[in-house]
């Protein structure tokens, strides 16, 4: 009987001195950070201009274009972006009978990006674009018509695309509801095979690397 009441009171014992450790370590907090830890959630979004400053045909070209997002946690941006061609290419003389032939590209898609520490003043992101673009090309002649001069506007081509363009930036937050993201990207086209006179234009010509500068309007 006594070594039974021994054993019991050791057990006890052994349950008392362990309780405490068990409950300090269930009382810290999760040491892994997640999306949606802890049970929180808060959302916000953005919106603003975006510049993109790249090559085409061997020519520096200017792509202009807006994108907006609805962000969650701070952390994942969800949303679409269009751009285009605002400086038309002039192709090479002999692509065509008229030496005025334009070609002019646009395209957008939905967009995903992940935002690292985002309340710190200066801090990073990495985001995709997946779409679908098209490019054109035209020429334009001057005729006299009914007494004046007018231009006359010609497609030649036009061919659509897909479009992937993966992207990384430095962001810095000038306030909280205004921010100026610098980064680079690069645009992966497929699908394009046109031909207009002696000049072909292909993926390799369309696809490239940007430079790109981004103005985040919006609380998030």
């Amino acid at each position: 009987m006594k070594r039974l009441s021994l054993r019991l009171s050791l057990c006890i014992a052994i349950v008392l001195l362990a309780a405490p450790s068990a409950y300090v370590q269930a009382a810290q907090p999760d040491s892994v950070r997640t999306l949606f830890s802890s049970g929180t959630f808060s959302s916000g979004g953005f919106g603003g201009p975006v510049l993109k400053l790249t090559t085409m045909m061997d020519n520096t070209s200017l792509l202009v274009g807006g994108r907006g997002a609805w962000v969650i946690n701070k952390t994942l941006a969800i949303g679409g972006g269009g751009y285009g061609l605002v400086t038309p290419r002039l192709l090479k003389a002999g692509a065509t009978s008229d030496l005025d032939t334009n070609m002019n590209l646009g395209y957008g898609g939905g967009e995903i990006e992940v935002i690292f520490m985002s309340d710190d003043v200066i801090h990073v992101s990495a985001m995709t674009l997946i779409g679908a673009g098209a490019v054109s090309t035209n020429t334009r002649a001057r005729r006299f018509e009914d007494g004046e001069w007018d231009w006359d506007h010609s497609t030649i081509s036009s061919d659509v695309f897909f479009v992937i363009e993966p992207q990384v930036n430095i962001e810095v937050n000038l306030t909280e509801w205004f921010r100026v993201a610098a980064g680079a990207s690069y645009r992966f086209v497929n699908g394009v095979d046109t031909r207009v006179g002696t000049t072909t234009i292909g993926n390799s010509d369309l696809s490239g690397l940007s430079g790109v500068l981004t103005f985040k309007f919006g609380l998030y």
